[in-house]
């Protein structure tokens, strides 16, 4: 029976470490294919039952999950990792990078006093015995790339009192402000309200300096202060604030000089208790803000006496505020503040101390749903922390700013920016904007464009007034200086990766062309510069040369990049030459630098290349798949194109801007009538895929007709015409307020055949078009 057992022990041993080196293999096998969520996936399995593994693969299979966190930017996880691999003892002299990436992960985790005996540690194991970096150079160098970028000015509108949370409005700029001839508040300091100033009266003092001040010391020492309109709670004081000013609505022409009471503020908006930042609709006609709760002369408490924030919100008309009326989610237990809307006006993110949140204040989002707010959704623990999330502001790509004292960071309140998911309801990542935006002090309040190009903040940072200021900035240089990329050189058919294969890579921006060799996993790694354009030029024995455009133009984030290129071995007359032009919808002129992208319908495959100065592009691709095509460049838009299987398509790409009138051909209508033929239908599918393309593309449905007929007649027929298209388009969702429908009758002739001018059947068909007009694009 013992020796049964034995047996039995045995037996389940060998099938665990089976198992386990089953897994080892699939996780470095993602690993070596740069798949870095789903290696780390695999590894986290393979080490949670490591029985089987020698403690050398324990130990490689750790160190490559925690490059692996690395490499997601998933820098908490790549901390729990290192911090266990490095306690286990003094690693092999191979590993010895591993020492240095623990530390730049605590430094990532706002964790510097252990990052500096990380980066101690790392310089005592520096195998070649000379000096290593000290934490204070390591931590300059990693700041270099943003210290370079911006030019901060402090404004001379900045008084001893506190003005912050800019945002913009009309030509100018609504801020918070106390003080200003404004009304005490029972012997204490003024109460926060609304004003105004037009941008053209802003003016700078002079650049602010090494703002923040100090050098690496500060970074060490933060005691977390408090500003002197704060009180116990940071919700409930530092959101507080509100700004008006006098002729708010008529921008230009004021001069700085602020008055005491604005006149369409004073009596809807500024009341006699705090008033704090704000947010309007795109077109202005609408404000949101916060407010204590106070409102039509009732004052509230909290069961625990404390009076909480709330969100207000008024509309203009004639040039007056309306009444103030509270959001349906506003609470008297918990405060609710800080508002910003997205630029479509259906997304309100906020900040709130409600229950059920992640720390002190998180940052919520509600959606605007047939005509009321939807009950608000937390963003999530990717944005939420255990300390404060505030002052929420989003640019007009989608991209949330916000300040945090509770990830890591410079001290106190940093200013950061997340990605979110294509809904809005959740945060992807965030990013510490780095100095000089941020400093050891608190830095909040921003307002910029979607490229981040120049904009306003708040701060309190050592360099500027007695309380808090607002700063402008300007970036003088990228927003990510390098972009890290992974080139994989890959057969077409088998999907193996190609060795030595050479990669001309032209444009690169640090010479006009440089060729490098894949290692033998088919891969390539170097940095591509911010703001530019490249090809890639693939050549290898027994294979067609591939030739792959790539821009780093419109990526927003400073995530590691990967790029495949397939490369395809020469085969009979299967060689397919797609080539064509990209033209100007307007006036046929050549576009030069679109990107052209050809997908390949069979394996989903893609390719990538510019345009030339004469609007020509080409690739090479193979027969018996059909491919799509389409042109993408800032401020256009594109149709697309299909090629067959047999190679037969439209290669000419026409582009069009805002404001560009384009004709759709093939929509007939029988006789005297309105209504949607189904062949018409075919096409205006078409054009329910292009509006489904560009969302924010907003046009006007132009019907027009022949001369035949009264001009009356006419007219009233092409504009039946035209809603009958515009209800044909919502029925396939797209909404109503996308589109104009306008008729214009025989107004618009396109030849000579007007009343009483004989033309053929053919010459009267070429007026009775319908087109559109693209009133907005993006």
């Amino acid at each position: 029976m013992t020796r049964f057992y034995t047996i039995l022990v045995l037996l389940c041993l060998i099938a665990g470490a089976g198992q386990a080196q089953s897994l080892a293999k699939q996780a470095e096998r993602q690993y070596d294919r740069l798949s870095f969520a789903k290696a780390a996936e695999l590894y986290e399995q393979l080490l949670s039952k490591p029985a089987g593994l020698s403690d050398a693969e324990r130990r490689t299979a750790m160190s490559q999950l925690a490059y692996s966190y690395r490499q997601l930017r998933d820098m908490k996880n790549a901390e729990r990792v290192y911090a266990q691999l490095l306690s286990e003892g003094q690693l092999p002299a191979e590993l010895a990078p591993h020492y240095l990436y623990y530390a730049q992960a605590l430094a990532s985790n706002g964790k510097y006093t252990d990052a500096q005996t990380a980066y101690n540690r790392y310089n005592q194991l520096n195998r070649a015995g000379t000096s290593g970096p000290t934490f204070a150079e390591l931590y300059a160098e990693s700041n270099a790339r943003t210290m370079g970028k911006y030019a901060i000015e402090f404004l001379k509108m900045n008084t001893k009192q506190p003005e912050f949370s800019p945002v913009r409005y009309r030509d100018g700029l609504v801020f918070v402000s106390a003080g200003r001839g404004g009304r005490k508040s029972g012997g204490r300091n003024p109460f926060l309200d609304l004003y105004y100033l037009p941008e053209s009266s802003i003016t700078q003092s002079g650049r602010a300096g090494k703002l923040g001040g100090g050098g690496s010391e500060s970074l060490f020492n933060r005691s977390l202060g408090r500003d002197k309109y704060t009180a116990v709670t940071a919700n409930d004081s530092r959101t507080v604030g509100f700004y008006g000013g006098t002729n708010i609505t008529a921008g230009l022409g004021y001069g700085d000089v602020l008055v005491s009471e604005s006149e369409r503020f004073a009596n809807s908006l500024n009341t006699r208790y705090h008033e704090g930042p704000a947010t309007f609709s795109h077109d202005g006609s609408r404000i949101i803000f916060t407010r204590n709760n106070y409102n039509e002369g009732t004052y509230r408490k909290s069961t625990d006496g404390v009076n909480k924030l709330k969100l207000y919100t008024a509309t203009q008309t004639n040039g007056e505020w309306s009444k103030a009326v509270e959001l349906p989610f506003n609470n008297d237990e918990f405060s609710t503040g800080h508002p910003t809307l997205s630029a479509d006006d259906q997304r309100l993110y906020f900040a709130s101390d409600r229950p059920g949140g992640f720390g002190g204040t998180d940052i919520y989002v509600a959606f605007w749903k047939d005509g009321a707010w939807s009950e608000p959704v937390n963003l999530g623990s990717e944005i939420n922390s255990k300390g404060n999330e505030m002052f929420p502001f989003i640019d007009e790509r989608g991209t949330l700013y916000v300040s945090s004292d509770g990830h890591g960071g410079l001290g106190k309140l940093d200013l950061f920016s997340a990605q979110l998911t294509a809904d809005g309801a959740k945060a992807l990542s965030l990013t510490n904007l780095g100095e000089p935006i941020n400093s050891p002090a608190d830095d909040f309040g921003i307002v910029t464009d979607g490229e981040r190009k120049s904009g306003y903040f708040s701060s309190n940072r050592k360099n500027g007034g007695a309380d808090d200021d607002i700063y402008s900035f300007k970036r003088e240089s990228p927003v990510y200086p390098c972009r890290e990329l992974t080139l994989i050189v890959i057969d077409a058919d088998t999907k193996a990766p190609l060795p030595g294969a050479a990669v001309v890579i032209e444009g690169a921006g640090k010479t006009d062309a440089r060729q490098l060799t894949t290692n033998d996993k088919g891969q390539l790694r170097f940095c591509l510069d911010d703001n530019s354009d490249v090809q890639f030029l693939t050549t290898l024995a027994g294979y067609l040369d591939n030739r792959v455009g790539f821009s780093t133009k419109a990526l927003v984030d400073n995530q590691p990049l990967r790029l495949d290129i397939s490369m395809m071995k020469p085969q009979p007359s299967t060689e397919l030459a797609i080539q064509g032009r990209v033209l100007a919808q307007a006036d046929r002129s050549p576009i030069e630098g679109a990107r052209v992208i050809l997908v390949n319908g069979c394996d989903q495959s893609r390719q990538e290349t510019m345009s030339a100065a004469d609007g020509s592009y080409a690739f090479s691709a193979l027969k018996g798949c059909s491919y799509t095509l389409e042109a993408r460049k800032a401020s256009m838009g594109n149709a697309g194109s299909t090629i067959s299987r047999e190679g037969v398509g439209n290669t000419e790409l026409l582009m069009f801007r805002q404001g560009d009138v384009i004709r759709i051909d093939n929509i007939y209508y029988d006789r005297n009538k309105a209504n949607i033929r189904p062949d018409a239908a075919v096409e205006l599918d078409k054009l329910v895929d292009l509006l489904g393309k560009y969302p924010a593309m907003r046009i006007e449905m132009r019907s027009h007709t022949d001369s035949r007929a009264t001009a009356s007649y006419n007219r009233t027929l092409s504009d039946k015409r035209a809603r009958a298209v515009v209800a044909y388009l919502k029925s396939k969702g797209i909404a109503g307020k996308r589109m104009i429908a306008k008729g214009y009758g025989e107004s618009e002739l396109t030849n000579r055949c007007a009343d009483g001018v004989d033309c053929t059947e053919e010459e009267h068909q070429q007026n009775r078009r319908t087109e559109i007009k693209i009133l907005k694009l993006e």
